[in-house]
């Protein structure tokens, strides 16, 4: 039986768009080592100094999960779906992050560098996923340090009036409304992280602990006042919306709109709808993992920080949720437009506790705010090293190893949404932008076990495939309890970010570069060799 031999160059002359195409398809999905991953962190110029302990992610954890969201997110998911089940709700969301703050624990042991879950998916799915996510985790921390900069100032003013001073939260400019408040502590928080990370996260420990002995407060003074009879029915029967029409069906879950259910609150989807609220009260726990490379011993420091500082939080979030709907009945909330705690302090009567919860409020708000301006600059960093952004907002001080320009214009950009638009339109927002992140960081980490056996990071999520499989889904359906809105408004956000990625970050990705490059030399060599063959 003869043998032919085909010639490879016949394929390249007959089908050369064919091989282009596939090239392109293949490069889409092309993924980054994680020894470059590091030696990249490392490149002179571009790196990031390790100054942070267990106690500093452990309080970063709780400094940006416990905000004014802890006075503000229960009332509202209490009131307009979960009722006393919100406690419940709590709990959902808290073992949902739980799950997935596992996978970035192992993810973050194996690849401890800047950029979060941006670089554990560029090492298992590939660039453009990772491009996607990168693009979803700059949603998350934008919009939400935009808009807690704006809340912070609208705080501010309240503390003032507490005091006999009337200081109004924003001030008219040719008929646009500017909110001062926002410029200010942004700007203040920009300065410290251009100084430092580790003085940064001194000034936030006391703000840390402050904002802590004022939930105490509450928790303790709030117990005082709670009637047993208002937590009855704990979980309220289901009930339809009392609007209708387009902007009813916009407002209901993403979930209730593809099954077809009517818009409604309470009952138990009422739970999963206010768990998917109140998980805008841990989004600060992937930010932590953003700092990994500015961690002394990250394989032993980062799960027990992440860790603690969840624990911590899930505990005043509950407890905090018991004393509220003790306190009122949910329907009581219900009636306010905007409920918060202080509406049910107000209901029993006790104003000096309403203004302990506005100085909280203003506290809680400004280390979430310093937080999440770090870990934006972080992804931001990570994304520039590999060429996705421009290259140049990398660079780090070579006195403090700190990215001064990066923060600088990440400041600015917040400061200017902020203080100038009506950024809190897009609350939900960060929600999906953070679920969305689980999602990937928790199937990524089945891919990181198959594709590399060899590594043994200091912590892996337990019982194999289902826990991380389980978080994936999880997440999932939260985000499918989030608004119809929230939803489009996050796909024309992925449009953008396609666009931007098909018009600069391929083209000037350093992966791609390298793939090039490689290629080349092949292709080189293979010439020669054909050279000499004709020779």
């Amino acid at each position: 039986m003869a043998v032919h031999w085909v010639d490879t160059t016949l394929d390249k002359s007959v089908f050369p768009h064919a091989i282009k195409i596939v090239d392109f398809f293949m490069n889409l999905f092309r993924t980054k080592t994680i020894e470059q991953s590091i030696a990249d962190a490392e490149e002179p110029g571009r790196t990031l100094k390790r100054t942070l302990s267990t106690w500093d992610l452990m309080i970063m954890g709780v400094a940006v999960a416990v905000g004014a969201g802890i006075f503000s997110v229960g009332a509202k998911a209490a009131a307009n779906f979960a009722g006393p089940a919100v406690t419940v709700s709590f709990a959902i969301a808290a073992v949902t992050c739980a799950l997935a703050i596992m996978c970035y624990a192992e993810f973050a042991t194996a690849i401890p560098v800047a950029g979060s879950a941006y670089v554990f998916t560029y090492a298992t799915m590939g660039e453009l996923l990772a491009w996607i996510i990168g693009w979803n985790l700059i949603l998350e921390l934008f919009t939400a340090a935009a808009v807690i900069a704006k809340y912070w100032g609208i705080y501010l003013s309240k503390v003032f009036a507490l005091t006999g001073l009337d200081l109004p939260p924003a001030i008219s400019l040719g008929g646009i409304d500017l909110y001062w408040g926002a410029f200010l502590i942004v700007a203040i928080f920009t300065v410290l992280l251009v100084l430092g990370t580790k003085l940064s996260a001194r000034v936030g420990n006391v703000f840390t602990l402050i904002k802590i002995a004022v939930v105490l407060f509450v928790i303790v003074v709030g117990f005082t006042y709670v009637k047993f009879e208002n937590y009855s029915p704990f979980v309220p029967a289901s009930e339809p919306t009392a609007a209708a029409g387009a902007t009813d069906v916009l407002k209901q879950s993403f979930f209730g709109f593809l099954t077809g259910a009517a818009p409604a609150q309470y009952g138990t989807l009422g739970i999963f709808a206010g768990a998917a609220l109140v998980f805008f009260a841990f989004i600060g726990f992937d930010v932590v993992a953003t700092s990994a490379e500015e961690v002394k011993n990250p394989q032993k420091t980062l799960p027990r920080g992440i860790f603690g500082g969840l624990a911590v939080v899930t505990l005043l979030y509950i407890l905090v949720s018991l004393a509220l709907t003790g306190m009122v009945s949910y329907t009581e909330l219900a009636e306010v437009k905007n409920p918060t705690l202080t509406t049910a302090f107000e209901a029993v009567g006790d104003t000096g506790a309403a203004k302990v919860i506005a100085f909280g409020s203003l506290v809680g708000l400004t280390t979430v705010i310093m937080v999440l301006l770090m870990g934006l600059s972080r992804v931001v960093l990570a994304m520039s090293r590999d060429g996705l952004l421009p290259r140049s907002l990398s660079r780090t001080s070579a006195k403090r190893s700190t990215p001064a320009r990066l923060q600088v214009i990440c400041g600015a950009a917040v400061a200017v949404v902020a203080g100038l638009t009506n950024v809190d339109l897009l609350e939900e927002m960060i929600n999906i932008g953070t679920l969305s992140a689980f999602v990937m960081v928790s199937l990524g980490i089945l891919v990181l076990r198959k594709k590399r056996p060899d590594l043994k990071p200091a912590f892996r999520v337990p019982f194999g495939k289902v826990l991380p499989v389980v978080s994936a889904l999880l997440c999932l359906y939260l985000m499918t309890n989030l608004a119809v809105e929230t939803w489009i408004f996050f796909a024309i956000w992925l449009v953008l970010g396609i666009a931007i990625y098909f018009s600069y970050g391929q083209r000037h990705s350093r992966l791609n570069e390298r793939f090039s490059e490689a290629r080349s030399a092949v292709n080189k060599t293979t010439d020669d060799d054909d050279a000499l063959t004709r020779v």
